[in-house]
């Protein structure tokens, strides 16, 4: 099971935000909130916990040490304060400051009126019993999004017919995927396209060399899957005849030690062979698959050509309406909402790669993946952004029914017992997610359904 994309914050502030240059202060919770600004989205808070808060934590503190310590000549649970504070108050503060913040952040950033779209990056050090504890905090803010006029958004949907050519072009790929090797005579000269099938041995230096020996390899000439030079200095060559082979390895090899270095390598071509591919009648058609005859083959390649090409133009039109949207609305973002929809997709991309690819490669993958996600992570909460505000005017909102409908329709595909996929949905926290991706699908649907949309040829 995978989980949905991360959801934008559809929460309403708790009460009026603070202007920046002001503080606001609690006497219930004993706080003091000043608020800064440092930038269009971006607040931050000093917070300063009264002596009387911070007082009490020590207290707690103490007590929970004095339950569990062990010390000479005192029954456990008996010893001290005083005692415990000469042995281990140097090393409370740390815990001290953990409690404290996990209390009073939460009231603090309600008190100041703004609510973070993303969690707060906090910088505190350990408080000292008997005076006030500070700590600051950065919030990256939900921006202040002024909606143009959303109906006739500009939206563009490309043309979905399939042609002549295009349904040949895709039958002749079956005809190439279906090719037989047939082995030429022995005295027939290789060239590109054909396939040998060769032994070889590869030195550095005069030294065989860790991975440069094989038996039966099977290349295609021409295919350019060997080092560069290497298949061309085996065009010519017949079945039976040995050739030395020199090249050198690319500077970006993927083996270390072998970066930029010149090797020969003896080779023996053990055959020749040629592609050939069958025929395209009705024989053929049947061999594909159940179908009688080569039109029949062909109507199914249309209708299949078809509707990938209507799924990829509403795909496409979907994106234009955004296109659109976003153009005419501008607003900041803040860079930690950017980095954490940047994480989900890279988290995606992982839980895809894995068990696929070898463990090296998915991980030079998935670093050029966040080298060059930025943009597209950036896109990402501009419209689940802009999405959650078109779904606030159209008060869009996705009932109990509406979920277990999409749980139904992910568990069938794949394959998995609802209830199981429901539980499995709860337990993970997927189902509030779940709910925010509806939402947008919805707010989407009715961008699309009043957009101002042109047919692209």
């Amino acid at each position: 099971m995978t989980p949905p994309d991360t959801p934008s914050p559809h929460v309403a502030p708790p009460r009026e935000p603070t202007p920046p240059g002001q503080e606001v202060a609690s006497a219930k919770n004993d706080l003091r909130v000043a608020v800064g600004e440092d930038g269009p989205v971006v607040r931050h808070l000093e917070i300063e916990v009264g002596l009387k808060r911070v007082a009490r934590a020590f207290e707690r503190a103490y007590r929970d040490l004095a339950r569990h310590a062990q010390v000479k000549g005192f029954r456990k649970g008996k010893v001290p304060r005083s005692v415990l504070e000469k042995m281990y108050g140097p090393g409370l503060g740390p815990e001290v400051e953990r409690q404290l913040v996990s209390e009073t952040l939460p009231d603090a950033v309600e008190l100041s009126g703004y609510w973070p779209i993303v969690e707060p990056s906090v910088d505190a050090k350990p408080p000292v019993d008997g005076e006030p504890f500070g700590y600051t905090v950065r919030l990256e803010i939900r921006p202040e999004i002024e909606l143009p006029e959303l109906v006739g958004l500009a939206g563009e949907r490309p043309a979905t017919e399939v042609g002549e050519a295009e349904v040949e072009s895709r039958l002749a790929d079956f005809q190439e995927q279906g090719a037989r090797p047939v082995e030429e005579h022995e005295e027939t000269p290789a060239e590109n396209g054909h396939i040998l099938k060769v032994d070889f041995e590869g030195r550095i230096d005069g030294e065989l060399f860790e991975g440069g020996s094989a038996e039966g390899v099977e290349m295609e000439l021409g295919s350019g899957r060997f080092i560069p030079g290497f298949e061309e200095q085996l065009v010519g060559a017949c079945a039976g005849e040995e050739r030395k082979v020199e090249v050198g390895f690319p500077e970006d090899y993927g083996v270390e030690a072998l970066r930029g270095k010149p090797a020969i390598f003896d080779v023996k071509v053990g055959a020749v062979s040629r592609r050939e591919k069958p025929e395209l009648d009705d024989e053929f058609a049947k061999d594909l698959g159940d179908f009688d005859s080569l039109d029949a083959l062909r109507a199914r390649v249309r209708e299949d050509m078809e509707k990938q090409r209507q799924g990829a133009a509403e795909a496409a039109l979907r994106t234009s309406v955004m296109d659109s949207l976003i153009a005419q609305t501008p607003f900041d973002v803040g860079p930690a909402v950017v980095e954490r929809q940047l994480d989900a997709q890279i988290a995606s991309l992982q839980q895809r790669f894995r068990g696929q690819v070898p463990e090296e490669v998915m991980q030079e993958q998935l670093q050029r993946a966040r080298e060059e996600g930025q943009p597209t992570a950036e896109r990402r909460v501009r419209e689940r952004l802009l999405l959650d505000e078109v779904a606030k005017f159209c008060e869009i909102e996705i009932g109990d029914e509406d979920l277990q409908e999409r749980l139904g329709e992910m568990a069938a595909s794949q394959g998995a017992d609802l209830a199981e996929f429901e539980r499995l949905a709860r337990e993970q926290g997927w189902l509030e997610a779940l709910r925010a991706e509806l939402r947008e699908e919805r707010a989407l649907d009715w961008l699309v359904g009043e957009a101002d949309v042109t047919e692209s040829a």
